[in-house]
């Protein structure tokens, strides 16, 4: 069924049709429910792509997770602790606000051509960007075509660097290096004096920050900074357990680890295991994010909590604000993380 059907049925003008489809106010209440009462009759649905041509909205928000160190296979981002929270709560949100949320997976470079893509064709109204590395070349690229976005997890430094302070974009981030810091002061306190470190991708702004605190933390008390126990983790499961593996050969061992997240938490608490340690009586461990299975495990996971409902809540609230009230220009919020003690 065409708009020009619906028209004819409930004897009105196809512009009318259109007017009433597109929420205009200066329709007549009467008219506007003879319209609405044909199309939920005959089940009526806008040509997306006819709206897209019109510079009409598509009630659609692009979701775009970046993990381009996730090793190839099937549902990397929905079995990754940290993303899937993610994916879940922005859709739910999205879909609670009247927005539909096209997901968009990028794992090599050549994948970030679906963001631009999408932000080209319209098909999306805006986005919303996780996981993203440093990569100023993509931001302003995405910026000049003008359709809001927001960034979760980017350092603003950078996007003032590059003079895109101009452009519709919300940076969305936890205070990590706050969250990181009271790791680091819990293991200090408790008379860990040499500790390591599980890090993250040192090019994201989250890692950049945990690791700062690590260090400041270390220096603030007069304890030493060891490289050896300076683990390159990637936020990843299975370079955390060769990296802890390879710890556990030196002949000077740390008395406790503070992890960049909870996954490479989990895989140096099996590696430490393997090697016959018993947690935390020979070695403390504190990882960061706080999945839900750090709750779980046995001995419980000490974390970091991350808030990810509220930073994905405040991501979609941000970009519908922009779509509603004008794309206006660079805005950013952090939310507080806290620290979470459990038995490790």
């Amino acid at each position: 069924m065409r708009s020009e059907d619906i028209a004819r049925l409930a004897g009105v003008s196809r512009s009318t049709v259109s007017r009433v489809i597109n929420n205009y106010s200066d329709i007549p209440q009467k008219t506007r429910d003879k319209v609405l009462k044909i199309i939920e009759q005959y089940h009526y649905e806008p040509n997306t792509s006819a709206r897209v041509l019109a510079g009409k909205s598509t009630s659609t928000i692009g979701l775009f997770v970046v993990s381009l160190s996730e090793q190839p296979g099937v549902n990397r981002i929905y079995q990754n602790n940290y993303f899937a929270p993610f994916v879940d709560a922005v859709i739910d949100t999205a879909n609670a606000a009247g927005y539909y949320v096209l997901v968009h997976t990028i794992y090599a470079e050549e994948d970030f051509a679906k963001v631009k893509q999408a932000f080209l064709q319209k098909r999306i109204d805006g986005g919303i960007i996780v996981g993203t590395q440093k990569n100023a070349e993509l931001i302003g690229g995405i910026a000049r075509i003008g359709l809001p976005f927001v960034l979760i997890d980017y350092d603003v430094a950078d996007i003032l660097e590059h003079r895109l302070s101009d452009s519709p974009i919300t940076v969305v981030n936890s205070d990590d290096y706050e969250g990181a810091m009271a790791a680091m002061n819990h293991l200090i306190s408790a008379g860990h004096k040499e500790i390591g470190f599980i890090s993250g991708h040192m090019n994201t702004y989250s890692g950049k920050q945990r690791f700062r605190a690590y260090e400041a933390a270390l220096r603030t008390h007069k304890l030493p900074v060891r490289p050896e126990y300076v683990l390159n983790g990637r936020f990843l499961k299975q370079a955390a357990y060769e990296e802890t593996k390879r710890l556990l050969k030196l002949d000077r061992l740390p008395t406790a680890i503070f992890s960049a997240n909870d996954d490479m938490a989990i895989a140096a608490m099996n590696a430490l295991r393997e090697h016959g340690l018993r947690i935390p009586d020979d070695m403390a461990l504190i990882g960061f994010d706080d999945v839900p299975v750090a709750a779980q495990l046995i001995p419980s996971l000490s974390t970091v909590r991350l808030p990810i409902y509220d930073m994905s809540k405040e991501a979609v609230s941000r970009l519908v604000g922009m779509f509603e009230n004008g794309a206006g220009t660079l805005s950013s919020v952090s939310f507080p993380t806290s620290l979470i003690i459990r038995d490790s």
